[in-house]
């Protein structure tokens, strides 16, 4: 009975033991979970590695590459017109009629005075003819002793006279013909026709409308086939691409692509063709035009669109988003996705930008996944909650964008997904 009772003793301290085992181990895990820190929730990307084009982004307009003002050469009425305003018209079309009558009237006395000029010219050189005759006969007779020698100087100043008049008269013919083609002329430019092919501007005058020479334009016609871009860009750029040409043997190697502002590619690529002479005094901008075919005239003067230029490639270029990079203390680092999925730090050395990116020379490989969202407050050697996002996603672009539209948001060229085997070491 009393090892019996000492075994129920010694179980129930035992029990008591195990207890308060248990409950003390409850407390220290409490304990420990209480401190431990959430996983801080980022946005992360891979590192991009591929051949990387240098290009930049300027806003431009289409202009013209020709454009005329249709003035008459006369004064005058107009009494019909054979368009519509905003048609296509071929060289040589027929737009305007004005009103001729008295342009008729002019060629009429023209030809009456030319007409007059000429007969008197005929009477003269007869008159001519006949006083040569008669200085003929005087100069026989005069051998002969038959008439004495003044009768003949007489007749020979006659002559003479007699070529003048005729030499007069037919200056006079010169100047009436002249003023017959001047009245033809005239009469000839009251019908108007289209000076080069083009379309059509709003701006015809109406039906009964007085014109004036060289004062009242009748309607503006303009090419459209091909147009070009005009854009600006800075001193700096300007040196670098005109370095770029010295490098190329192709005398105009830029490429020169163009987005309208519906986020589309044109689908043809231009040209520079135009520079002009001098740097802008207010901005320090050389302004530049490329050329662009337009068969179906859809590109119109006074429309925008981002004209793109590159050529120069960085070959298998290493890519991290700005919106990665930090700086402190003069040091740029970004933070990556370490061991365990633990936030960790490196340094980085970049040489360039290139849009949404820096080309990183040092720091980081194609094979890390830098933070790019929830850096703020964010430790080295912290657990992280990671979402996964692409490029496009973030609206990255490698677009060099010098400028840009108040009316545009929503122009950006995305990348593809990092993972695309067109962006991945290509």
């Amino acid at each position: 009975m009393f090892f019996s009772r000492k075994k129920k003793i010694l179980t129930a301290v035992t029990a008591l033991i195990l207890s308060a085992s248990i409950f003390t181990g409850c407390g220290e895990n409490k304990q420990q979970q209480a401190h431990q820190a959430p996983a801080s929730q980022v946005k992360v990307m891979k590192v991009i590695q591929r051949n990387t084009p240098l290009i930049s982004e300027y806003a431009g307009q289409f202009v013209g590459v020709e454009e005329v003002k249709v003035q008459s050469k006369v004064n005058g009425t107009v009494v019909d017109k054979f368009f519509k305003g905003g048609e296509y018209v071929e060289e040589g079309q027929l737009l305007f009629k004005i009103d001729s009558r008295q342009y008729e009237s002019a060629v009429l006395r023209a030809k009456a005075d030319l007409a007059q000029a000429e007969s008197v010219l005929q009477q003269s050189l007869a008159t001519y003819n006949n006083s040569v005759i008669d200085l003929q006969r005087d100069e026989q007779l005069f051998k002969e002793a038959a008439i004495a020698e003044q009768v003949v100087v007489t007749q020979a100043a006659q002559v003479r006279a007699n070529e003048a008049t005729c030499a007069a008269n037919e200056a006079a013919i010169y100047a009436y013909q002249a003023a017959l083609k001047t009245a033809q002329e005239n009469l000839d430019d009251t019908v108007i026709y289209a000076p080069m092919s083009g379309k059509l501007g709003l701006d015809d005058v109406a039906i009964g409308t007085f014109v004036s020479t060289g004062n009242t334009t009748l309607v503006t016609i303009g090419s459209t086939d091909p147009i070009f871009v005009q854009f600006s860009i800075s001193e700096a750029e300007y040196l670098k691409f005109i370095t770029m040409q010295s490098n190329q043997t192709d005398r105009n190697p830029l490429k020169v692509t163009i987005t309208l502002t519906d986020g589309k590619q044109y689908p043809y690529e231009g040209r520079i063709v135009e520079t002009d002479r001098t740097l802008a005094n207010n901005t320090g901008s050389l302004v530049m035009k490329a050329i662009f075919p337009n068969p179906g005239g859809a590109l119109i003067p006074g429309m925008f669109a981002r004209v793109q230029l590159s050529g120069e490639t960085i070959p298998n270029a290493v890519l991290v988003p700005q919106r990665a990079v930090q700086q402190l203390l003069g040091k740029s680092f970004v933070m990556v996705v370490g061991k365990d999925n633990k936030s960790e730090a490196r340094n980085v050395e970049f040489a360039q930008q290139v849009g949404s990116y820096y080309v990183v020379t040092s720091g980081v490989t194609p094979q890390d996944t830098v933070i790019i969202e929830g850096l703020t407050n964010l430790r080295e050697g912290v657990d992280l909650a990671m979402t996964t996002v692409t490029p496009g996603e973030m609206g990255f672009t490698l677009v060099d964008v010098k400028s840009t539209y108040n009316t545009d948001s929503n122009l950006t060229a995305p990348l593809a997904s990092p993972n695309s085997p067109s962006n991945l070491n290509r």
